[in-house]
């Protein structure tokens, strides 16, 4: 079983890569994003909770996080691995991850990074913005916070898996499928 955490600031193009990867390597794609957008969208009692908190261009509390994702873990028993894209956002919840995927016999086997200059990424998501109608995606103040979030909690993440080598970075920009061919290159020599 494989297990890879998608890494990178919003507008990075996880959701764009997991898409390809999740084909090529049979795996179930569990976006946070993707995750939220169902719960708020179906006004589950998580998801109107994460969605006070997203409206403010801050990250949803960690054990909102955690319940919603152990919840599509639990619904996939047969999958060949997961890719975690938007997820673990903090050492809390890398901790919360691993713990989870112990109980079920399972671990992170590897984190993958995909680099990107912040100006360029503020740019794509402004343009996204325009035609996702996602409120969080039209405002700059609001794509840069969560870039500072980004920074101050997602970052240490790094150190926690250099420290298990299971840290891979990837540079994001260029084409699709040049971007494609580094990950895809990073996961065929785990």
């Amino acid at each position: 079983m494989i297990n890879i955490v998608l890494f990178g600031k919003p507008g990075a193009g996880k959701g764009t890569q997991a898409e390809f990867l999740k084909e090529k390597y049979n795996l179930t794609h569990l976006s946070t994003g993707d995750i939220f957008r169902y719960n708020i969208k179906n006004e589950t009692q998580l998801g109107m909770l994460a969605k006070t908190y997203m409206d403010k261009g801050d990250l949803v509390p960690d054990e909102v996080t955690i319940q919603m994702l152990q919840s599509e873990v639990d619904k996939n028993p047969q999958s060949a691995g997961f890719l975690f894209d938007g997820f673990p956002r903090t050492l809390a919840q890398a901790a919360a991850l691993d713990k989870f995927l112990e109980s079920k016999n399972q671990k992170i086997t590897a984190t993958v990074a995909l680099e990107a200059d912040d100006e360029i990424l503020v740019e794509r998501l402004l343009e996204r913005g325009k035609t996702s109608g996602r409120p969080d995606d039209q405002d700059e103040e609001k794509i840069r916070n969560r870039y500072q979030e980004y920074n101050e909690k997602t970052a240490p993440l790094m150190d926690y898996y250099k420290a298990q080598q299971k840290f891979h970075a990837v540079d994001g920009i260029g084409e699709i499928q040049e971007v494609t061919e580094r990950l895809s290159n990073v996961i065929d020599n785990l």
